[in-house]
Protein backbone atom coordinates (compact mmCIF):
# COMPACT_ATOMS: atom_id res chain seq x y z
CA UNK A 1 0.00 0.00 0.00
CA UNK A 2 0.95 3.18 -0.77
CA UNK A 3 1.13 5.59 2.33
CA UNK A 4 1.33 9.48 2.27
CA UNK A 5 1.71 11.59 4.88
CA UNK A 6 0.66 15.53 4.22
CA UNK A 7 4.01 17.93 4.30
CA UNK A 8 2.32 19.99 6.58
CA UNK A 9 0.82 17.74 9.34
CA UNK A 10 1.99 18.26 12.77
CA UNK A 11 3.18 20.53 14.82
CA UNK A 12 2.64 24.51 13.57
CA UNK A 13 5.18 26.99 14.24
CA UNK A 14 3.19 28.42 17.17
CA UNK A 15 3.02 24.78 18.62
CA UNK A 16 6.45 23.76 18.65
CA UNK A 17 7.02 27.05 20.12
CA UNK A 18 5.01 26.67 23.16
CA UNK A 19 6.11 23.20 23.99
CA UNK A 20 9.70 23.90 23.43
CA UNK A 21 9.39 26.80 25.82
CA UNK A 22 7.83 24.74 28.50
CA UNK A 23 9.93 21.85 28.20
CA UNK A 24 13.21 23.66 27.83
CA UNK A 25 11.89 25.44 31.31
CA UNK A 26 10.90 22.70 32.56
CA UNK A 27 14.79 20.87 31.87
CA UNK A 28 16.13 23.81 32.94
CA UNK A 29 14.68 25.22 36.24
CA UNK A 30 14.12 23.26 39.99
CA UNK A 31 11.60 25.74 40.33
CA UNK A 32 7.48 24.85 40.24
CA UNK A 33 6.17 25.46 36.69
CA UNK A 34 2.74 24.95 35.21
CA UNK A 35 0.29 26.30 32.25
CA UNK A 36 -2.67 28.65 32.65
CA UNK A 37 -5.19 26.07 30.90
CA UNK A 38 -4.09 23.23 29.04
CA UNK A 39 -0.90 24.26 26.72
CA UNK A 40 -2.32 22.76 23.67
CA UNK A 41 -5.18 20.76 22.13
CA UNK A 42 -3.64 16.92 22.17
CA UNK A 43 -4.65 14.76 25.24
CA UNK A 44 -1.10 12.66 24.60
CA UNK A 45 1.14 15.71 25.29
CA UNK A 46 -0.74 16.92 27.44
CA UNK A 47 -0.60 13.96 29.78
CA UNK A 48 3.06 14.10 28.88
CA UNK A 49 2.87 17.38 30.68
CA UNK A 50 1.45 15.88 33.38
CA UNK A 51 3.52 13.47 33.99
CA UNK A 52 6.67 15.45 34.11
CA UNK A 53 5.00 17.43 36.94
CA UNK A 54 3.77 20.43 34.82
CA UNK A 55 -0.13 20.85 35.65
CA UNK A 56 -2.56 23.10 34.04
CA UNK A 57 -4.33 25.39 36.01
CA UNK A 58 -7.36 26.83 35.82
CA UNK A 59 -7.90 29.77 38.08
CA UNK A 60 -5.94 32.70 39.16
CA UNK A 61 -4.66 31.52 42.52
CA UNK A 62 -4.22 34.30 45.23
CA UNK A 63 -0.54 33.40 45.59
CA UNK A 64 1.17 31.93 43.24
CA UNK A 65 5.12 30.35 42.99
CA UNK A 66 6.92 29.33 39.90
CA UNK A 67 6.70 29.88 37.13
CA UNK A 68 3.28 29.93 34.78
CA UNK A 69 3.33 29.24 30.92
CA UNK A 70 0.71 31.18 28.79
CA UNK A 71 -0.85 28.54 26.58
CA UNK A 72 -0.13 28.35 22.52
CA UNK A 73 -4.10 29.98 22.11
CA UNK A 74 -3.21 33.28 24.12
CA UNK A 75 -5.42 34.63 27.22
CA UNK A 76 -7.38 38.25 28.07
CA UNK A 77 -5.01 40.76 28.91
CA UNK A 78 -6.28 40.84 32.54
CA UNK A 79 -5.77 37.13 32.88
CA UNK A 80 -1.56 37.85 32.15
CA UNK A 81 -2.37 41.07 34.51
CA UNK A 82 -3.85 38.57 37.50
CA UNK A 83 -0.79 36.04 36.88
CA UNK A 84 1.66 38.99 37.39
CA UNK A 85 -0.32 40.12 40.26
CA UNK A 86 -0.68 36.78 42.22
CA UNK A 87 3.71 36.31 42.32
CA UNK A 88 4.44 34.12 39.02
CA UNK A 89 6.82 34.59 36.78
CA UNK A 90 5.63 34.43 33.56
CA UNK A 91 6.27 32.65 30.41
CA UNK A 92 4.03 34.32 27.44
CA UNK A 93 3.89 31.50 24.81
CA UNK A 94 1.11 32.88 22.88
CA UNK A 95 1.51 31.70 19.33
CA UNK A 96 2.94 34.83 17.70
CA UNK A 97 0.11 34.95 14.67
CA UNK A 98 -2.26 34.87 17.30
CA UNK A 99 -0.52 37.92 18.97
CA UNK A 100 -0.87 39.48 15.87
CA UNK A 101 -4.60 39.18 15.77
CA UNK A 102 -4.72 40.39 19.45
CA UNK A 103 -3.08 43.72 18.04
CA UNK A 104 -5.38 44.25 15.25
CA UNK A 105 -8.43 44.17 17.57
CA UNK A 106 -6.69 45.98 20.11
CA UNK A 107 -5.37 48.70 17.97
CA UNK A 108 -9.15 49.18 16.54
CA UNK A 109 -11.27 49.03 19.51
CA UNK A 110 -9.14 52.17 20.70
CA UNK A 111 -10.56 53.96 17.96
CA UNK A 112 -14.14 52.68 19.09
CA UNK A 113 -14.50 50.14 16.38
CA UNK A 114 -16.40 47.65 16.78
CA UNK A 115 -14.76 43.83 16.51
CA UNK A 116 -16.43 41.12 14.75
CA UNK A 117 -14.40 37.94 15.26
CA UNK A 118 -15.49 34.41 13.15
CA UNK A 119 -14.65 31.73 15.56
CA UNK A 120 -15.55 29.43 17.82
CA UNK A 121 -17.27 30.97 20.62
CA UNK A 122 -15.98 28.72 23.51
CA UNK A 123 -12.41 28.17 22.10
CA UNK A 124 -9.43 29.70 24.20
CA UNK A 125 -8.39 31.59 21.23
CA UNK A 126 -11.54 33.20 20.89
CA UNK A 127 -11.84 34.03 24.42
CA UNK A 128 -8.14 35.77 24.09
CA UNK A 129 -8.84 37.65 21.34
CA UNK A 130 -12.30 38.51 22.87
CA UNK A 131 -10.44 40.36 25.83
CA UNK A 132 -8.39 42.86 23.42
CA UNK A 133 -12.19 43.81 22.23
CA UNK A 134 -12.52 45.72 25.55
CA UNK A 135 -16.60 45.12 25.28
CA UNK A 136 -16.74 45.64 21.75
CA UNK A 137 -16.73 42.07 20.44
CA UNK A 138 -18.82 40.33 18.81
CA UNK A 139 -17.85 36.31 18.22
CA UNK A 140 -20.13 34.53 15.45
CA UNK A 141 -19.90 30.78 14.61
CA UNK A 142 -22.14 31.01 11.25
CA UNK A 143 -23.36 33.34 8.34
CA UNK A 144 -26.56 33.50 10.03
CA UNK A 145 -24.99 34.75 13.09
CA UNK A 146 -22.79 37.79 10.97
CA UNK A 147 -26.46 38.53 9.31
CA UNK A 148 -28.51 39.20 12.71
CA UNK A 149 -25.74 41.39 13.33
CA UNK A 150 -26.62 45.42 13.85
CA UNK A 151 -24.78 47.82 11.02
CA UNK A 152 -22.21 49.74 12.75
CA UNK A 153 -20.91 52.47 12.23
CA UNK A 154 -17.18 51.42 12.13
CA UNK A 155 -16.21 47.84 12.53
CA UNK A 156 -13.38 44.92 11.32
CA UNK A 157 -14.04 41.33 10.83
CA UNK A 158 -11.04 39.03 11.98
CA UNK A 159 -11.09 34.97 12.14
CA UNK A 160 -9.86 32.53 14.56
CA UNK A 161 -6.43 31.35 13.19
CA UNK A 162 -7.87 28.26 12.28
CA UNK A 163 -10.88 28.96 10.92
CA UNK A 164 -12.12 27.18 7.87
CA UNK A 165 -10.61 29.17 4.47
CA UNK A 166 -13.65 28.69 2.97
CA UNK A 167 -16.26 29.73 5.65
CA UNK A 168 -14.06 33.00 6.42
CA UNK A 169 -14.07 34.14 2.37
CA UNK A 170 -18.17 33.27 2.48
CA UNK A 171 -18.27 35.72 5.54
CA UNK A 172 -15.90 38.23 4.13
CA UNK A 173 -18.18 37.90 1.01
CA UNK A 174 -20.74 38.82 2.45
CA UNK A 175 -19.77 41.57 4.70
CA UNK A 176 -17.97 43.13 1.12
CA UNK A 177 -20.96 43.48 -0.47
CA UNK A 178 -23.81 44.38 2.85
CA UNK A 179 -21.18 46.64 4.63
CA UNK A 180 -18.23 47.80 2.47
CA UNK A 181 -17.35 50.28 5.01
CA UNK A 182 -15.83 47.45 7.24
CA UNK A 183 -12.37 46.47 7.24
CA UNK A 184 -11.70 42.81 6.92
CA UNK A 185 -8.29 41.40 7.77
CA UNK A 186 -6.67 38.01 6.25
CA UNK A 187 -5.77 36.61 10.08
CA UNK A 188 -6.24 32.68 9.46
CA UNK A 189 -2.54 31.20 9.82
CA UNK A 190 -0.83 30.70 6.60
CA UNK A 191 -0.02 27.27 8.28
CA UNK A 192 -3.91 26.28 8.64
CA UNK A 193 -4.59 27.48 5.42
CA UNK A 194 -1.48 25.18 3.78
CA UNK A 195 -2.88 22.63 5.90
CA UNK A 196 -6.18 22.49 4.49
CA UNK A 197 -5.21 22.82 0.98
CA UNK A 198 -2.64 20.06 1.19
CA UNK A 199 -4.84 17.31 2.88
CA UNK A 200 -7.40 18.98 -0.05
CA UNK A 201 -5.20 18.28 -2.85
CA UNK A 202 -3.82 14.95 -1.54
CA UNK A 203 -7.56 13.38 -0.97
CA UNK A 204 -7.93 13.48 -4.68
CA UNK A 205 -5.30 10.80 -5.41
CA UNK A 206 -6.11 8.45 -1.89
CA UNK A 207 -8.51 6.16 -1.50
CA UNK A 208 -8.43 7.30 2.27
CA UNK A 209 -7.61 9.61 4.63
CA UNK A 210 -6.44 9.29 8.26
CA UNK A 211 -6.87 12.40 10.72
CA UNK A 212 -4.85 11.97 13.38
CA UNK A 213 -5.01 14.74 16.45
CA UNK A 214 -7.49 15.96 19.37
CA UNK A 215 -10.65 15.33 19.12
CA UNK A 216 -11.64 18.92 20.50
CA UNK A 217 -8.66 20.73 18.20
CA UNK A 218 -10.34 23.15 15.87
CA UNK A 219 -7.78 22.61 13.31
CA UNK A 220 -8.08 18.87 13.44
CA UNK A 221 -12.05 18.75 13.14
CA UNK A 222 -12.36 20.77 10.13
CA UNK A 223 -8.97 18.75 8.18
CA UNK A 224 -11.55 15.66 9.13
CA UNK A 225 -14.93 17.86 7.88
CA UNK A 226 -12.86 18.37 4.97
CA UNK A 227 -11.92 15.45 3.84
CA UNK A 228 -15.53 14.01 4.62
CA UNK A 229 -17.12 16.59 2.51
CA UNK A 230 -14.36 15.44 -0.30
CA UNK A 231 -16.37 12.02 -0.73
CA UNK A 232 -13.16 10.21 1.06
CA UNK A 233 -13.04 7.69 3.54
CA UNK A 234 -12.15 9.47 6.61
CA UNK A 235 -11.00 8.46 9.99
CA UNK A 236 -10.08 11.06 12.57
CA UNK A 237 -8.17 9.38 15.90
CA UNK A 238 -6.38 10.55 18.45
CA UNK A 239 -3.84 7.45 18.55
CA UNK A 240 -3.43 4.58 16.56
CA UNK A 241 -5.19 2.43 18.90
CA UNK A 242 -8.38 4.08 17.47
CA UNK A 243 -8.03 3.17 13.89
CA UNK A 244 -9.12 -0.31 12.95
CA UNK A 245 -6.46 -1.20 10.31
CA UNK A 246 -8.12 -3.83 8.69
CA UNK A 247 -10.61 -1.16 7.22
CA UNK A 248 -7.66 -0.10 5.46
CA UNK A 249 -6.06 -3.22 3.91
CA UNK A 250 -7.35 -3.82 -0.14
CA UNK A 251 -6.90 -0.25 -0.34
CA UNK A 252 -4.35 1.37 -3.25
CA UNK A 253 -3.42 4.35 -0.59
CA UNK A 254 -4.17 6.11 2.22
CA UNK A 255 -3.20 9.66 3.17
CA UNK A 256 -2.13 10.67 6.64
CA UNK A 257 -2.60 14.07 8.11
CA UNK A 258 -2.69 15.73 11.23
CA UNK A 259 -3.58 18.97 13.59
CA UNK A 260 -1.17 21.96 14.51
CA UNK A 261 -1.46 20.31 17.92
CA UNK A 262 -0.28 16.69 17.24
CA UNK A 263 3.50 15.93 17.57
CA UNK A 264 5.40 14.13 15.52
CA UNK A 265 5.81 10.95 17.45
CA UNK A 266 2.02 9.98 17.36
CA UNK A 267 2.32 10.42 13.39
CA UNK A 268 5.17 8.14 13.06
CA UNK A 269 3.56 5.99 15.21
CA UNK A 270 0.16 6.21 13.42
CA UNK A 271 2.32 5.92 10.13
CA UNK A 272 5.09 2.52 11.57
CA UNK A 273 1.50 1.01 12.83
CA UNK A 274 -0.26 1.33 8.92
CA UNK A 275 2.93 0.50 7.46
CA UNK A 276 3.13 -2.52 9.59
CA UNK A 277 -0.18 -3.68 9.23
CA UNK A 278 -0.69 -3.14 5.74
CA UNK A 279 2.68 -4.71 4.89
CA UNK A 280 3.29 -7.71 1.95
CA UNK A 281 3.66 -10.91 3.82
CA UNK A 282 6.42 -12.03 1.60
CA UNK A 283 8.69 -14.36 2.99
CA UNK A 284 12.31 -15.66 3.16
CA UNK A 285 12.91 -19.00 4.32
CA UNK A 286 9.20 -19.12 5.82
CA UNK A 287 9.32 -15.75 7.88
CA UNK A 288 8.07 -12.99 6.42
CA UNK A 289 10.21 -10.58 5.34
CA UNK A 290 8.32 -7.39 7.23
CA UNK A 291 8.81 -9.62 10.72
CA UNK A 292 12.67 -10.50 9.83
CA UNK A 293 13.29 -6.96 8.91
CA UNK A 294 11.81 -5.69 12.26
CA UNK A 295 13.82 -8.08 14.22
CA UNK A 296 16.85 -7.13 12.98
CA UNK A 297 16.54 -3.48 13.47
CA UNK A 298 14.67 -3.71 16.98
CA UNK A 299 17.45 -6.21 18.38
CA UNK A 300 20.37 -4.31 16.71
CA UNK A 301 21.80 -7.28 14.82
CA UNK A 302 21.73 -5.57 11.59
CA UNK A 303 23.42 -2.53 13.17
CA UNK A 304 26.05 -4.84 14.51
CA UNK A 305 26.42 -6.24 11.43
CA UNK A 306 26.76 -2.60 9.96
CA UNK A 307 29.95 -1.84 12.29
CA UNK A 308 31.03 -5.40 10.98
CA UNK A 309 30.94 -4.03 7.31
CA UNK A 310 32.33 -0.76 8.27
CA UNK A 311 35.43 -2.37 10.15
CA UNK A 312 35.81 -4.65 7.08
CA UNK A 313 35.73 -1.85 4.70
CA UNK A 314 38.73 0.40 6.60
CA UNK A 315 40.46 -2.68 7.14
CA UNK A 316 40.45 -2.67 3.26
CA UNK A 317 41.71 0.96 3.03
CA UNK A 318 44.10 0.96 5.04
CA UNK A 319 45.48 -2.29 3.78
CA UNK A 320 45.31 -4.30 6.74
CA UNK A 321 45.39 -8.26 5.94
CA UNK A 322 44.23 -9.59 9.70
CA UNK A 323 40.95 -7.99 9.99
CA UNK A 324 39.02 -10.56 10.57
CA UNK A 325 39.15 -10.70 14.46
CA UNK A 326 39.04 -7.10 14.63
CA UNK A 327 35.85 -6.71 12.38
CA UNK A 328 34.22 -9.56 15.14
CA UNK A 329 35.30 -6.98 18.16
CA UNK A 330 33.71 -4.23 16.38
CA UNK A 331 30.40 -6.33 15.89
CA UNK A 332 30.36 -7.40 19.31
CA UNK A 333 30.99 -3.99 20.62
CA UNK A 334 28.78 -2.16 18.50
CA UNK A 335 25.85 -5.12 19.69
CA UNK A 336 26.27 -4.70 23.37
CA UNK A 337 26.51 -0.91 23.86
CA UNK A 338 23.46 -0.38 21.89
CA UNK A 339 21.44 -3.05 23.47
CA UNK A 340 22.50 -1.89 27.03
CA UNK A 341 21.70 1.85 26.51
CA UNK A 342 18.50 1.47 24.88
CA UNK A 343 17.19 -0.77 27.56
CA UNK A 344 18.52 2.12 29.95
CA UNK A 345 17.24 4.76 27.62
CA UNK A 346 13.70 3.18 27.00
CA UNK A 347 12.05 6.46 27.83
CA UNK A 348 12.84 8.23 24.97
CA UNK A 349 12.17 5.72 22.99
CA UNK A 350 8.56 5.53 24.19
CA UNK A 351 8.16 8.42 22.30
CA UNK A 352 10.59 8.46 19.46
CA UNK A 353 9.88 4.86 18.70
CA UNK A 354 7.44 3.07 20.84
CA UNK A 355 7.37 -0.29 19.30
CA UNK A 356 11.25 -0.67 20.28
CA UNK A 357 10.18 0.15 23.53
CA UNK A 358 7.37 -2.62 23.71
CA UNK A 359 10.37 -5.15 21.91
CA UNK A 360 12.67 -4.04 24.85
CA UNK A 361 10.46 -4.20 27.83
CA UNK A 362 8.95 -7.47 26.61
CA UNK A 363 12.48 -9.11 25.87
CA UNK A 364 14.19 -6.78 28.69
CA UNK A 365 16.30 -10.09 30.08
CA UNK A 366 17.30 -11.97 27.49
CA UNK A 367 18.11 -8.66 25.67
CA UNK A 368 20.28 -7.91 28.75
CA UNK A 369 22.30 -11.46 28.82
CA UNK A 370 22.53 -11.35 25.10
CA UNK A 371 24.27 -8.41 25.21
CA UNK A 372 26.47 -9.35 28.15
CA UNK A 373 27.75 -12.35 26.37
CA UNK A 374 28.51 -9.87 23.04
CA UNK A 375 30.71 -7.96 25.70
CA UNK A 376 32.23 -10.65 27.06
CA UNK A 377 33.28 -12.27 24.26
CA UNK A 378 34.10 -8.85 22.48
CA UNK A 379 36.75 -8.43 25.61
CA UNK A 380 38.35 -11.74 25.36
CA UNK A 381 38.91 -11.46 21.32
CA UNK A 382 40.41 -7.83 21.81
CA UNK A 383 42.52 -9.68 25.09
CA UNK A 384 43.99 -12.32 22.66
CA UNK A 385 45.46 -9.08 20.69
CA UNK A 386 47.73 -8.01 23.10
CA UNK A 387 46.71 -5.94 26.81
CA UNK A 388 46.35 -1.95 25.02
CA UNK A 389 43.74 -3.28 22.83
CA UNK A 390 41.75 -5.25 25.58
CA UNK A 391 42.31 -2.05 27.78
CA UNK A 392 40.95 0.31 25.14
CA UNK A 393 37.56 -1.87 24.50
CA UNK A 394 37.38 -1.86 28.47
CA UNK A 395 37.66 1.86 29.05
CA UNK A 396 34.57 2.60 25.70
CA UNK A 397 32.47 -0.50 27.01
CA UNK A 398 32.46 1.20 30.97
CA UNK A 399 31.91 4.51 28.82
CA UNK A 400 29.20 3.30 27.21
CA UNK A 401 27.26 1.67 30.45
CA UNK A 402 27.53 4.49 32.52
CA UNK A 403 26.24 7.26 30.04
CA UNK A 404 23.02 7.15 31.20
CA UNK A 405 24.03 6.26 35.08
CA UNK A 406 25.05 9.15 37.67
CA UNK A 407 28.82 9.51 38.59
CA UNK A 408 28.68 11.95 41.08
CA UNK A 409 26.31 10.95 44.15
CA UNK A 410 23.62 13.43 45.13
CA UNK A 411 24.82 13.71 48.39
CA UNK A 412 27.74 15.54 46.52
CA UNK A 413 26.58 17.46 43.71
CA UNK A 414 22.89 18.08 43.21
CA UNK A 415 23.46 20.00 39.57
CA UNK A 416 22.44 19.55 36.49
CA UNK A 417 26.07 17.46 34.35
CA UNK A 418 25.66 14.40 36.55
CA UNK A 419 25.29 11.74 34.17
CA UNK A 420 26.96 11.93 30.71
CA UNK A 421 23.95 11.85 28.99
CA UNK A 422 23.60 15.54 30.80
CA UNK A 423 26.17 17.26 28.50
CA UNK A 424 24.77 18.33 25.12
CA UNK A 425 25.82 16.49 22.34
CA UNK A 426 27.42 13.92 24.11
CA UNK A 427 25.28 11.01 22.57
CA UNK A 428 26.34 11.81 19.75
CA UNK A 429 30.28 12.40 19.78
CA UNK A 430 30.63 9.47 22.45
CA UNK A 431 28.95 7.22 19.54
CA UNK A 432 30.63 8.92 16.99
CA UNK A 433 34.03 8.33 19.01
CA UNK A 434 33.24 4.46 20.09
CA UNK A 435 32.82 3.87 16.41
CA UNK A 436 35.76 5.13 14.83
CA UNK A 437 37.81 3.55 17.49
CA UNK A 438 36.78 -0.22 17.15
CA UNK A 439 35.78 0.25 13.00
CA UNK A 440 39.46 2.20 11.98
CA UNK A 441 41.87 1.94 15.01
CA UNK A 442 41.32 -1.38 16.32
CA UNK A 443 42.18 -3.08 13.07
CA UNK A 444 45.32 -0.43 12.78
CA UNK A 445 46.69 -1.37 16.16
CA UNK A 446 46.10 -5.23 15.94
CA UNK A 447 47.81 -6.27 13.00
CA UNK A 448 51.40 -6.19 12.17
CA UNK A 449 51.87 -3.09 10.42
CA UNK A 450 50.93 -0.93 12.75
CA UNK A 451 49.56 2.73 12.11
CA UNK A 452 50.11 4.16 8.76
CA UNK A 453 49.68 7.22 6.92
CA UNK A 454 46.02 5.69 6.63
CA UNK A 455 44.74 5.29 9.87
CA UNK A 456 43.81 8.82 10.66
CA UNK A 457 41.45 9.46 7.20
CA UNK A 458 40.36 6.10 7.67
CA UNK A 459 39.11 7.13 11.85
CA UNK A 460 37.54 10.16 9.66
CA UNK A 461 35.94 8.46 7.59
CA UNK A 462 34.62 6.31 9.84
CA UNK A 463 33.51 8.84 12.26
CA UNK A 464 32.23 11.01 9.35
CA UNK A 465 29.61 7.81 8.11
CA UNK A 466 28.00 6.95 11.89
CA UNK A 467 28.00 10.37 12.51
CA UNK A 468 26.37 11.33 9.73
CA UNK A 469 24.11 8.08 10.69
CA UNK A 470 23.42 9.05 14.42
CA UNK A 471 22.47 12.60 13.90
CA UNK A 472 20.21 11.71 10.74
CA UNK A 473 18.12 9.68 13.60
CA UNK A 474 18.51 12.51 16.09
CA UNK A 475 16.51 14.70 13.44
CA UNK A 476 13.67 11.85 13.88
CA UNK A 477 13.74 12.14 16.83
CA UNK A 478 14.03 15.60 17.90
CA UNK A 479 10.55 15.81 20.02
CA UNK A 480 11.34 12.45 21.70
CA UNK A 481 14.78 13.90 23.00
CA UNK A 482 13.41 17.77 24.28
CA UNK A 483 10.86 15.58 26.18
CA UNK A 484 13.49 13.65 28.17
CA UNK A 485 15.95 16.34 28.31
CA UNK A 486 18.42 14.82 25.92
CA UNK A 487 20.32 17.75 23.88
CA UNK A 488 20.88 16.28 20.95
CA UNK A 489 23.09 18.01 17.71
CA UNK A 490 19.44 19.25 16.05
CA UNK A 491 17.89 20.71 19.29
CA UNK A 492 20.96 22.82 19.83
CA UNK A 493 21.81 24.01 16.36
CA UNK A 494 17.80 23.43 14.59
CA UNK A 495 17.40 20.80 12.33
CA UNK A 496 17.93 23.16 9.29
CA UNK A 497 21.50 24.25 10.32
CA UNK A 498 21.75 20.24 11.14
CA UNK A 499 21.21 19.11 8.02
CA UNK A 500 22.87 21.62 5.90
CA UNK A 501 26.32 20.66 8.27
CA UNK A 502 25.22 16.93 7.59
CA UNK A 503 25.34 17.31 4.00
CA UNK A 504 28.67 19.38 3.79
CA UNK A 505 30.38 16.17 5.96
CA UNK A 506 28.97 13.83 3.39
CA UNK A 507 30.11 15.67 0.15
CA UNK A 508 33.44 15.93 2.00
CA UNK A 509 33.65 11.91 2.46
CA UNK A 510 32.88 11.34 -0.92
CA UNK A 511 35.58 13.77 -2.30
CA UNK A 512 37.88 12.21 0.20
CA UNK A 513 37.86 8.63 -0.56
CA UNK A 514 39.00 8.44 -4.06
CA UNK A 515 41.28 11.73 -3.67
CA UNK A 516 43.14 9.57 -1.14
CA UNK A 517 43.34 6.60 -3.07
CA UNK A 518 44.78 8.52 -5.91
CA UNK A 519 47.48 9.97 -4.26
CA UNK A 520 47.92 6.00 -2.76
CA UNK A 521 47.34 6.82 1.43
CA UNK A 522 44.34 4.37 0.58
CA UNK A 523 43.87 1.30 -1.21
CA UNK A 524 42.05 1.52 -4.67
CA UNK A 525 38.58 0.80 -2.56
CA UNK A 526 38.09 4.38 -2.36
CA UNK A 527 37.43 4.67 -6.23
CA UNK A 528 34.27 2.82 -5.52
CA UNK A 529 33.76 3.70 -1.65
CA UNK A 530 32.73 7.15 -2.15
CA UNK A 531 29.17 5.62 -3.23
CA UNK A 532 28.17 5.33 0.54
CA UNK A 533 28.59 8.63 1.38
CA UNK A 534 26.97 9.95 -1.95
CA UNK A 535 24.06 7.61 -1.52
CA UNK A 536 23.86 9.30 2.73
CA UNK A 537 23.43 12.04 1.19
CA UNK A 538 20.79 11.43 -1.67
CA UNK A 539 18.88 9.67 1.28
CA UNK A 540 18.89 13.02 3.06
CA UNK A 541 17.46 14.55 0.31
CA UNK A 542 14.87 12.09 -0.36
CA UNK A 543 13.77 12.40 3.13
CA UNK A 544 13.41 16.14 2.67
CA UNK A 545 11.31 16.09 -0.26
CA UNK A 546 9.38 13.29 1.87
CA UNK A 547 10.05 10.42 -0.60
CA UNK A 548 10.81 7.93 2.10
CA UNK A 549 8.75 8.79 5.23
CA UNK A 550 9.84 8.20 8.57
CA UNK A 551 9.43 4.60 9.40
CA UNK A 552 10.85 1.00 9.24
CA UNK A 553 11.46 1.18 5.61
CA UNK A 554 13.76 4.31 6.37
CA UNK A 555 15.41 3.29 9.22
CA UNK A 556 16.45 -0.23 7.04
CA UNK A 557 17.66 2.46 4.77
CA UNK A 558 19.68 4.48 6.80
CA UNK A 559 21.71 1.36 8.33
CA UNK A 560 22.07 -0.49 5.29
CA UNK A 561 25.07 2.10 3.88
CA UNK A 562 26.84 0.27 6.84
CA UNK A 563 26.37 -2.82 5.25
CA UNK A 564 27.12 -1.34 1.58
CA UNK A 565 30.89 -0.28 2.80
CA UNK A 566 31.47 -4.18 3.54
CA UNK A 567 29.62 -5.60 0.35
CA UNK A 568 31.58 -3.11 -1.74
CA UNK A 569 35.03 -3.61 -0.23
CA UNK A 570 34.33 -7.69 -0.49
CA UNK A 571 33.48 -7.57 -4.19
CA UNK A 572 36.87 -5.51 -4.64
CA UNK A 573 38.85 -7.77 -2.77
CA UNK A 574 37.45 -10.74 -4.54
CA UNK A 575 37.27 -9.12 -7.83
CA UNK A 576 40.22 -6.31 -8.24
CA UNK A 577 42.74 -7.52 -6.16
Amino acid sequence: MKIIIAKTAGFCMGVRRAVDTVLDASNNQKSPICTYGPLIHNPQVLDLLKKKGIPAIKDIPEQGEGTVVIRAHGVPPEAKIALKEAGFSVIDSTCPRVIKVQRIIHRYAKKGHHIIIVGDRDHPEVIGLNGYAYGLGHVVETLEEVKALPSFENAIIVAQTTQSVPFYNEVKAWITHTYAHYLTFDTICDSTEKRQADILAIAQTVDAVVVVGGKNSGNTQRLAELTEKSGKLTFHIEDIDELDISQLKGLNSVAITAGASTPNWIINKVFRAIESGTASEKSLFGIPVSTLKMGLLRSNVYLALGAASLSYACSVLQGVQDWLIPTAVAMLYVLSMHIFNHLTAISSDRYNDPERAFFYDRNKWPLAAGAFIAGGIGLLLAYSQGLFPFLMLLAMSLAGLSYNAPLIPNRFFKGRYRCLRDIPGSKTILITVAWGVVTALLPALTSPEGFSLSTLPALILAAGIVFSRTVFFDILDMQGDRIVGQETFPIILGDKKTVRSLKNLLITLALMLPIFSALGIFSPLGFILWICPLMMYALYIAYQKSFVLAGVQLEFLIESHLLLSGILALIWSLFFV
